[in-house]
């Protein structure tokens, strides 16, 4: 296939993204519902539209950690612990965190790809930081079959109350860098040129808008995104980004969610501006999770734990779950327009800090 040709499929496929997102959870639940072994020996009706009422929860969970940036299960898992069982039945650790990185997945996936389309994945990057990151996240989601269950929630509590002091710490505010020299240099750091091929900045074909992407031979990156917004930056300080990843990679096998609050944190401390990082973060945690949640449904006799069955995942529970999760993906953008990133982070962080002072009680047997 020629250069050209792959160009014009590429812009295709970005132009009309939303279909194809929303054709992969359809697909997904057919799939599920004609093949998934289940431990229902006629599974009906009553089987498949039990967890109903999981699509509002895991819709309004999904918009929020997309909107924010972060991974999905830091929301997702702390609340099939708490509020799930009120209204069913506890769920073991390794079920309950494979539930949310099934669901972060798809709706991870959905976000990226929007993040694609507007030019704001730097793919080198993201490839070599899931690279890094392999290894770390197998690790940690084999580790998940063995730990016990007080020792899981007291870890758990502890990557809560770190991404909760991160999510404080950090300006994740989308309408904008937090360089300061941003306001003095529009076209320094995401500002915005007036005719960004006038400029001379990168207007690639195969992008939508004025979008383009080139690297000088210092290693300097000019990104130009689908609205002509352009950013500066350099892909420096791999061993400091390697460090934080290798710790949320291994939280991400484990829990379900660490290496996108970690990883953030990371790319913000090399240069990397707000949007960039928030986008190229997006394809390391849909990616990661993709991976853990291969190894939660296949791994549990690999390391002599608790074998999970294909028939044991909960499919009545992730064919709401997964559309909802994907359907959260596409409305944050349009969430982080009309509201202060600024404000859900906060609420989101509080909320991380009530969750974990509970689950050091429930790992101490208070609870």
């Amino acid at each position: 296939m020629s250069t050209s040709s792959y160009s014009r499929i590429q812009k295709w496929f970005l132009k009309y993204q939303h279909v194809f997102v929303f054709t992969a959870p359809v697909a997904f639940v057919v799939a599920v519902f004609f093949t998934a072994p289940t431990t229902a020996s006629d599974p009906g009706a009553n089987y498949w539209l039990e967890y109903w009422w999981l699509f509002p929860v895991f819709l309004l969970g999904a918009t929020i950690v997309n909107t924010v940036g972060i991974s999905g299960s830091a929301l997702f898992v702390p609340f099939l612990i708490f509020i799930f069982p009120l209204f069913a039945h506890p769920l073991e650790p390794e079920t309950l965190v494979k539930v949310g990185l099934i669901s972060e997945a798809f709706g991870l996936s959905s976000s990226s790809v929007a993040f694609i389309q507007y030019g704001l994945v730097d793919r080198r990057l993201a490839l070599t930081l899931v690279g890094g990151s392999i290894p770390f996240v197998v690790g940690g989601a084999l580790l998940s079959f063995v730990i016990p269950e007080p020792l899981f929630h007291a870890l758990l509590g502890i990557a809560l109350l770190a991404a909760a002091y991160l999510l404080f710490k950090t300006n994740l505010d989308h309408s904008g860098s937090d360089d300061a020299d941003a306001d003095a240099d529009p076209a320094a750091d995401g500002g915005t040129a007036a005719d960004p091929a006038a400029a001379g900045l990168p207007d690639d074909d195969d992008k939508l808008g004025p979008a383009g992407v080139e690297t000088a031979e210092d290693g300097t990156v000019t990104r130009v995104d689908r609205d002509g917004d352009d950013y500066t930056y350099t892909r420096g300080g791999y061993l400091r980004r390697a460090a934080n990843y290798s710790i949320g990679g291994t939280f991400q096998g484990l829990a379900g969610f660490g290496i996108g609050e970690l990883g953030i944190i990371s790319m913000l401390g090399t240069k990397v501006p707000v949007r960039v990082a928030i986008g190229t973060n997006h394809i390391v945690v849909a990616l990661t999770a993709i991976l853990a949640s291969l190894v939660h449904v296949f791994g549990g006799g690999i390391v002599g734990g608790h074998s999970l069955s294909l028939a044991s995942t909960p499919w009545n529970m992730v064919v709401f779950t997964v559309p909802a999760t994907v359907t959260g993906g596409q409305i944050a953008p349009y969430v982080s327009n009309a509201l202060s990133t600024r404000t859900i982070k906060r609420f989101v962080a509080m909320l991380f800090g009530i969750i974990s002072t509970a689950l050091f009680l429930m790992a101490a047997g208070l609870g």
